[in-house]
């Protein structure tokens, strides 16, 4: 038997604080069809953060270059930082045969899914929004002005839960990666996706 595979673009999104970058670690970790497509951004790096690993950390005029070279699949403004997901990026490693990973925000995946209508998009919701402030809190990474307007942003981003093909409730971290992991293994067998040629 042979078999052909297209690469998929998987959109992993939902508020700040839902689990999803472990979510995303693990996924990579254990599977070897995935990458991940590292976003730029002119947010400050943080000390447990590594440039060119967790994103490209670049200056706001090296933003407007890229801006203004149509360079991004999508981009945004987040909590008064910008993002961007570089076309290039993605492009070149769908044509290696792997399948990228992006997380990303809910304004910077609804233009990826304007973009690429193939993407498979799944959405990560908290059990409760007090489950969300305190896992913002015990991540110890912003300010509580900061915490406070990312719990806002927060409903405004559940509210366009519908717009996903899939959600998972990460009320318990192991459920919500085996059914992301379920999701991921269900699309690679999508007739789209995958050719099985049978002599």
């Amino acid at each position: 038997m042979k078999e052909e595979r297209k690469s998929m673009l998987i959109v992993i999104s939902g508020p700040s604080g839902t689990g999803k970058g472990t979510i995303c670690e693990r996924l990579l970790a254990e599977d070897p069809s995935l990458t991940f497509s590292v976003s730029a951004t002119t947010r400050y790096q943080r000390d447990n953060e590594i440039d060119g690993v967790h994103y490209h950390f670049i200056s706001e005029a090296e933003y407007d270059r890229l801006l203004a070279e149509d360079a991004f699949l999508e981009h945004a403004t987040v909590h008064a930082h910008r993002y961007g997901t570089l076309k290039s990026q993605v492009q070149q490693l769908m044509d290696k045969g792997l399948n990228v990973v992006l997380d990303i925000d809910p304004q910077g995946a609804k233009e990826v899914m304007r973009q690429r209508p193939d993407c498979v998009s799944i959405f990560i919701l908290p059990p409760s929004y007090e489950a969300l402030r305190v896992r913002l809190h015990t991540r110890n990474t912003d300010d509580p002005r900061e915490i406070e307007r990312r719990l806002g942003n927060a409903r405004g981003e559940i509210e366009q839960m519908h717009l996903y093909q899939y959600a998972v409730v990460n009320d318990d971290l192991e459920l919500a990666y085996q059914q992301v992991s379920a999701i991921i293994a269900a699309e690679k067998q999508r007739t789209a996706r995958y050719i099985p040629v049978i002599e």
